[in-house]
């Protein structure tokens, strides 16, 4: 997986990388226990304070979305839903209300959300296989 980050963006650099690394789970480009850079290695590459890429893995790690193992590095996590289904789905119902007020003021109608929901999801894994 290669990340990239936008110097010019408006967007904090450890928000883009953060971004980046949920969503390439999220797409299946980042597998389940799969090793990221190390610290050292991604800001050599990127040319971004090591500090930025230490914030990014421990933001990640305290969310459940990495794990850090004591001499091997950093890895993608297994899921795991520690929130209960009804927490999960009122987080996800906050978000999905904050896009839909967008949409709305954009001026999209509810059949060209619906559309644009059903097309981007198939670009996202949904079934988790494994334990």
């Amino acid at each position: 997986m290669e990340f990239r980050i936008e110097p010019s963006s408006r967007v904090p650099i450890y928000r883009q990388l953060a971004d980046q690394i949920r969503g390439a789970i999220a797409t299946g480009q980042l597998a389940w226990d799969e090793r990221l850079p190390s610290v050292r290695e991604l800001s050599r590459t990127l040319v971004v304070n090591p500090n930025t890429i230490a914030r990014v893995y421990l933001e990640l790690e305290r969310e459940g979305i990495l794990n850090t193992r004591p001499g091997l590095g950093v890895f993608v996590a297994r899921p795991h839903h520690e929130l209960t289904k009804r927490a999960r789905r009122d987080r996800l119902t906050r978000r999905v209300d904050g896009l839909l007020t967008e949409a709305v003021h954009l001026g999209f109608t509810s059949a060209e959300v619906a559309e644009l929901l059903a097309e981007r999801a198939t670009r996202f894994q949904w079934e988790q296989s494994g334990p």
